[in-house]
């Protein structure tokens, strides 16, 4: 614990600045962003106003956003402050009276002009003035500082209510704001500050005081709240384990769910539920998907995995009879299993190849046409890489190219979007498609995410990479280019998914051939010139690449400096990444970086000219040649086989003939023919490294 000074000198604990922002029901998915921004924000606030503070802690709930920040100082650090003024020769005339520059520069800073002085800079003589800050209360700093950092938390979406100017993410009911016990007086929405907080709306809707954080949190609870969301969702998780178990089974894994109906309830009440078991004829990702993203249900298998016909449920109220809880959970399942149901024997009805020919009147994008004419340019794409690089499944792929997206037309689909795929495989292997084009229609969507699963196949692979480079240069092709944050058609993930692709299965498929290609089959479409959009995508997927090795926590510079020395192929360009990286860590790796960035800054863009070595003057030259011949062959052949870890290490054997180098002759000879001779002989050292790296990139 610090302590401060008292202005009695008696010692104090450290004091605790703590505020909540009671709401009506914030959206489960704007929870996580907005504490994760409100615990930085106040770190920023409090870092600017030179205010020092201990650990910060936020805690929400559906109603409520709340902040503790422990050992805040009672005041601000004092500062020392040089600042600079006008030109000496402008601040006085030439009697030596100070001008109007001066006079103003003095009464800006509340000073006498007789307290400034000279001060000597890189420019010139200037005038200067010493000002010491002892700083204030930061109690009296906090009525501006909190409303501020309300305002400043962001949510994906925010209102405004009745005739107010602030915004949020639900109008605000109350605001609780303490430092050191005592209210922080402001205004916000219409309301006063003050240090009363609200329990469960249904189970304890009265106020109660607050005078700290940990008291917050022990009062919350007495009145049916469970404030902090770690120890919510353990609850959560603690009691869907057991009525899982009450129901002869055990919870099927769904962190994410856990997550979400952590963000929904405030008071967790765990209610587990059947439904019949004629609904297991379903399909399983079926069943699963109706209740996790339509009713928030948590799913429950036995111990060999099978599904069974329950649920689990969380309330966000503890009613008498929890039997009445589930009984009606029951009732709005069934009704959405039996529409599944209903579509599942519909569906099955119509051949899903039938379905292809409905694809014509759906429109997949105005400019792009519709959803058939994109069926076949990724179909043609994707019989392409197969017959490259798998020929034995040409056939696969041009049938599951064909099916992948005629589940679009199907009811299921139409009421439940996101089994797309799902049921076309459903559906395919039901009519005895091979079992490699039914996974290939699921798999031809996958990544869904960053980091998300991948096509386990080739087949689904192929149709996966010609979809999405046939939406990528599409969008790009018709002017549909993100920006910012918007992503409509996520063109992010689709670049991310290519390299993803490439990378997992190893293929060494040439970014801009695949890009050219596509955009071959979309010349029809394309209102932008093709060259103009082959250059924009090519390079919105490296800089893809460029963030995805950086998340990975490769060197930027190193990153920077492999791609820009090619990137087309992405496989051998994470190898050269990684190579890099490995000589990086090396201890001479400074001083090689340094003799090889000065390589080439010096010869700029290099000399065609071949080395003459009857113009060199120095042995140093002579050895350098010598060392670089040698080299040649040991180089390109280790590239040539992949090895770039030897090659940039027998790349590095250079360095002291380099050095020696450029101790020992001066490049910039006044003879043009030995400068040029010797600019030919610094590029032949830069063109054993010139495809792996740029070391002019290197910081």
């Amino acid at each position: 614990m610090t302590t401060a000074t008292a202005p009695d000198g008696a010692k104090r604990m450290s004091v605790e600045l703590f505020l909540e922002i009671g709401t009506e029901e914030i959206p489960a998915g704007f929870l996580p962003l907005a504490m994760a921004a409100l615990a930085g924000r106040i770190r920023e606030e409090l870092t600017a106003a030179r205010v020092g503070f201990g650990a910060v802690r936020t805690f929400s709930t559906p109603r409520r956003l709340a902040l503790a920040v422990a050992d805040v100082a009672l005041r601000q650090q004092r500062q020392e402050l040089e600042i600079t003024g006008p030109p000496a020769r402008v601040a006085f005339d030439a009697d030596g009276n100070p001008t109007k520059a001066a006079l103003g520069f003095a009464k800006t800073n509340g000073v006498d002009v007789g307290e400034l002085k000279r001060v000597q800079t890189p420019k010139g003589e200037y005038l200067g003035v010493h000002k010491v800050d002892e700083g204030g209360d930061t109690a009296s700093l906090l009525p501006e500082l909190l409303p501020r950092l309300i305002q400043s938390i962001p949510f994906k979406k925010s209102m405004r209510w009745a005739s107010l100017d602030q915004r949020f993410a639900r109008p605000v009911h109350w605001v609780v704001a303490l430092f050191d016990g005592t209210v922080v007086p402001f205004d916000f929405a219409d309301l006063q500050s003050g240090n009363h907080s609200r329990g469960h709306r249904f189970l304890a809707p009265q106020e109660f005081a607050v005078t700290g954080a940990d008291q917050y949190l022990q009062a919350c609870e007495e009145h049916f709240v469970i404030a902090d969301p770690a120890r919510r969702r353990a609850l959560i998780a603690d009691q869907i384990t057991e009525a899982a178990q009450q129901l002869g089974g055990r919870i099927n894994a769904d962190e994410a769910l856990l997550d979400e109906v952590t963000c929904l309830v405030e008071y967790p009440v765990a209610v587990g539920g059947r439904f019949e078991e004629k609904y297991l004829e379903l399909p399983r990702e079926l069943l699963i998907t109706t209740m996790r993203e339509h009713q928030r249900y948590f799913t429950v298998s036995d111990a060999a995995g099978r599904l069974l016909n329950a649920f689990v449920t969380v309330s966000n109220n503890r009613a008498r009879d929890l039997a009445v809880v589930a009984h009606g959970n029951e009732r709005v399942l069934r009704a959405r299993l039996a529409d599944a149901m209903f579509f599942w024997h519909e569906d099955r009805k119509v051949k899903l190849e039938s379905r292809l020919e409905a694809l014509k009147k759906v429109v997949y994008q105005a400019k792009l046409g519709t959803s058939y004419e994109k069926v076949v340019r990724f179909r043609t794409l994707a019989v392409e890489l197969a017959r490259q690089l798998e020929p034995a499944a040409s056939e696969l792929t041009e049938r599951a190219a064909t099916l992948a997206k005629c589940d679009l037309e199907t009811g299921m689909v139409y009421q439940f979007p996101e089994l797309q795929g799902i049921m076309g495989r459903e559906y395919a292997r039901l009519e005895g498609e091979d079992p490699r084009v039914c996974r290939a229609i699921h798999e031809h969507y996958l990544p869904l995410s960053a980091g998300g699963e991948l096509p386990d196949d080739s087949v689904g692979a192929f149709v996966s990479l010609a979809d999405k480079l046939d939406t990528l240069c599409g969008c790009f092709g018709v002017g549909l280019i993100p920006s910012g944050t918007a992503d409509p058609y996520a063109l992010r993930r689709s670049a991310l998914g290519i390299l993803n692709i490439l990378l997992d299965r190893g293929w060494p498929l040439a970014v801009p051939a695949l890009v050219e290609r596509s955009l071959e089959l979309l010349a029809a479409k394309l209102t932008r010139p093709q060259a103009e959009v082959r250059r924009d995508v090519i390079e919105f997927i490296r800089l893809r690449l460029v963030n995805m090795l950086t998340g990975q926590g490769r060197s930027a510079d190193v990153v920077e400096a492999v791609l820009a020395a090619g990137f087309a192929l992405p496989t051998e360009a994470v190898v050269r990444v990684a190579a890099l990286a490995e000589l990086k860590d090396r201890p001479d790796y400074e001083p090689l970086k340094v003799a090889f960035k000065r390589v080439v800054n010096i010869i700029k863009g290099g000399v065609a000219e071949a080395v003459r070595p009857e113009l060199f003057e120095h042995d140093a030259e002579r050895a350098l040649l010598q060392q670089v011949e040698q080299a040649r062959s040991q180089v390109d052949a280790l590239v040539q086989a992949g090895d770039y870890v030897a090659a940039l290490h027998a790349i590095a054997g250079l360095r002291p003939a380099v050095d020696a180098f450029f101790d020992g002759v001066m490049v910039m000879a006044e003879d043009a023919a030995v400068r040029t001779n010797r600019l030919a002989l610094l590029t032949a050292v830069a063109q054993l490294f010139r495809d792996i790296a740029d070391f002019s990139r290197l910081d």
